[in-house]
């Protein structure tokens, strides 16, 4: 391991266990209603009937139980990239107490400068976000709050920092109310402030005409109450803005009114409402959207006319799907677009219908790539690639994070996970199901492009095959369910490990039943912020496996254990004749070893002559055909096939928890093959290659994996050279 990496992984480490005490340190509130730990992962025990106002039926007056509403004027500089707004926040206490100081984030202010948790940890611990693109200077921004007030009266504010980050850190601010907001009652507050955008670097900003702003208002925290997501008494659940986090917040309805220069091109969260009003070379638009826990837009001079759709699904109402894109990337626009409408299709047949009545999908310019892949509300940023043709990697990766995209629109916005303390829930559960609705769709990863393809030079490989790339299965650092932040190997395995580990419950399962469970989960929990001990509950209880589930989340979401079995010795043998005494014509006779291999040999030629025909591996005698198998981590059930030479076949169960277990068969026929999981039920394993043995040598999968790993990195030479 380079000295570089392995001091980042200490450095993570170390950052790891500075949370850990964090938790046990965070300060009073002053209402005295603690805070979420700074180390609060995934949950163990499942979430109240009642919790977050119980399962929607469908005929309360909103889809939501709306906790927060946002009244937003916004004027965009985008000379300057600022933003001057005022801000309207009115708040509903579900507690069964008053609450004298509420929380927001300001998560704009960790680009604030480099003391911020988040610029500290990726300095301390981690890597450059994606790219690692330095904008330099120009990749600060911040949220300076004007003024707040409450019924007319002053607003005194704290930063905090709840996860015990540097006390530099300004992401999450205290609000000590004048008024306090009384239980079951709401209160409003007035809140001017002011954004400077960063260069676009990290899922926000700027770059040239481009505006992506995101995560830029303050956004009030989430008040939880006993019986949610692990929760026993009352507690805010406000953490800091971390390297490797994203967004927890409260369902609510958003007005916002955002006026930018004539000439340029706006999309938001949202339905537009009413035609754009120009005044003063100024024109302002309005959005409105309910029943979603964030808001985000975007406004660019150079989009080209935006590609329009509509969807008319399930859910009884149109969808319009609007992709707003720059000219150079033209020719993305049309896959984006069929990728965001049969991903409609895709979720609303296999998890349910799709509430909203709008979808936004925005393709960055050249140079902006760094706001790509992010995903809000009815609105999200696709990629953009030089080369979409069919059957190239181009295509597949403009419609996998085109789909990955529109995907957290359910995971993150509809069921709304604490993607801060329960990743697994969005970006691991949103993988899960992309992928599998790219192997719905039949497509394979194709490491080559369009000239290659034309020439026939398109090798291919299996989408939830692909996931296993790059990932430590034989030593994975981390439980899927920890937290997002504070992890050896960063968040990035989260998505990959969590996607193989549902594959491979799901091979348990079958599909018919993990797509029941799956939906009876999005029905069960939309709108109401599941953990994961719900995820597990809904799992065991739909499938009636509840002794399979548990135990594939305690080994890899409560815990960390590797999955690897193999076939550690085969062979397959003649049971001839012996040498030593036995009993001929009434009398016992010495048989010696040659003498025993001459009787042997024999007796082979006269079956040859009588069975000419006959297939290697059969013959007078039978053969003790003996297979074992090891294992170095995770008792999951496993199914071992022995092929023979006379094309019969055995298959056993290996379902017990020993570290060894020896399948022994005396059969007329030499076995020819062992496999142990056939189907590719484990993708987990660490590794495949010694899943099979065959009696004779066969290089072929060395030969296979020799040459697919010189396609794929003479293509990824290819493609750098081309941008």
């Amino acid at each position: 391991m380079p000295p570089c990496r392995s001091l980042k992984i200490l450095a993570a480490a170390a950052l790891a266990a500075l949370a850990v005490h964090a938790a046990t340190a965070a300060p009073p509130t002053p209402d005295d209603i603690p805070m979420a730990p700074a180390n609060a992962a995934a949950v163990r025990t499942p979430s109240a009937p009642n919790a977050w106002g119980g399962p929607r039926t469908g005929t309360e007056a909103t889809l939501s139980d709306r906790v927060a509403s946002y009244r937003i004027d916004a004027t965009l500089d985008p000379i300057r990239h600022t933003v001057e707004a005022r801000q309207q926040l009115t708040w509903r206490n579900r507690s069964d107490r008053p609450v004298r100081s509420v929380y927001l984030h300001l998560y704009l202010n960790a680009h604030r400068n480099e003391n911020s948790t988040f610029y500290t940890e990726e300095r301390h611990g981690g890597e450059g976000f994606r790219s690692g693109l330095d904008a330099g200077d120009e990749k600060y921004g911040y949220t300076e709050l004007r003024s707040v007030t409450q019924n007319g009266r002053k607003v005194p504010w704290t930063f905090v920092q709840p996860d015990g980050g540097p006390a530099t850190d300004r992401t999450v601010v205290r609000f000590d109310l004048p008024e306090p907001v009384a239980a079951g009652a709401s209160t409003t507050l007035d809140i001017a402030f002011f954004d400077q955008l960063p260069r676009v670097t990290v899922r926000t900003g700027y770059f040239d005409t481009f505006h992506l702003v995101a995560q830029w208002f303050p956004k009030i925290a989430v008040l939880e109450l006993p019986g949610e997501r692990g929760a026993t008494t009352v507690r805010w659940n406000a953490h800091e803005y971390h390297a490797e986090s994203e967004y927890y917040a409260d369902f609510g309805h958003y007005d916002v009114r955002l006026t930018v220069p004539k000439g340029y091109t706006v999309g938001a969260t949202g339905e537009p409402q009413g035609a754009p009003v120009e005044k003063n070379g100024l024109v302002t638009h309005r959005f409105v959207q309910g029943d979603v826990h964030d808001f985000a837009w975007t406004a660019d001079s150079r989009t080209a006319p935006p590609l329009r759709a509509t969807y008319k699904g399930a859910a009884g109402h149109a969808v319009q799907v609007t992709v707003l894109f720059p000219p150079e990337y033209r020719s993305n626009a049309a896959p984006v677009l069929k990728a965001t409408l049969d991903s409609l299709a895709y979720f609303e047949r296999t998890l349910g219908p799709y509430p909203y009545r709008a979808v936004t999908a925005v393709i960055p310019p050249f140079n902006g790539r760094e706001a790509s892949g992010m995903e809000y509300p009815t609105f999200f940023t696709a990629d953009s690639v030089p080369d979409p043709a069919p059957g190239t990697m181009g295509e597949m990766t403009l419609d996998f994070v085109t789909i990955h995209e529109f995907g957290h629109g359910y995971f993150h916005g509809i069921l709304a996970s604490n993607e801060f303390e329960e990743p697994i829930l969005d970006e691991g559960l949103n993988e899960f199901w992309d992928q599998r609705m790219l192997r719905a769709r039949g497509q394979r990863l194709y490491a080559t492009n369009s000239l290659l393809r034309r020439l026939g030079f398109a090798p291919a490989f299996d989408v939830f095959g692909f996931e296993r790339i790059g990932l430590s299965l034989d030593e994975p650092a981390d439980p899927l369910g920890e937290n997002a932040w504070g992890r050896l190997e960063g968040v990035g395995p989260v998505y990959a490990r969590t996607a193989l580990m549902l594959h491979d419950l799901e091979a348990q399962l079958g599909k018919d039943t993990m797509e029941r469970a799956m939906r009876e989960y999005y029905r069960r929990w939309q709108f109401r912020h599941p953990s994961t001990a719900d995820l597990r509950a809904t799992l065991a209880e739909v499938s009636g496996r509840a002794d399979l589930v548990n135990t594939v989340f305690e080994q890899q979401v409560y815990a960390t254990q590797a999955v690897d079995d193999r076939i550690a010795d085969f062979t397959s043998e003649e049971v001839v004749p012996q040498p030593g005494w036995e009993l001929v014509g009434g009398r016992y006779v010495n048989v010696t070893l040659e003498q025993a291999d001459e009787r042997a040999e024999a007796a082979r030629k006269r079956w040859r002559k009588a069975n000419p025909d006959a297939r290697d591996g059969t013959g007078p005698y039978p053969y003790r055909t003996a297979v074992v198998l090891r294992r170095r981590g995770a008792a999951v059930p496993q199914t071992l096939v022995v092929t023979f030479a006379d094309g019969s076949r055995e298959t056993v169960q290996w379902n017990g928890a020993e570290k060894w277990r020896r399948f022994e068969w005396v059969r007329p026929a030499q076995a020819i093959s062992a496999q142990l999981d056939p189907d590719r039920r484990h993708l987990l394993d660490a590794n495949k290659l010694d899943d099979g043995r065959t009696l004779a040598p066969d290089t072929s999968a060395t030969r296979r994996w020799t040459l697919d790993f010189g396609t794929i990195v003479q293509t990824l030479l290819a493609l750098l050279a081309t941008v």
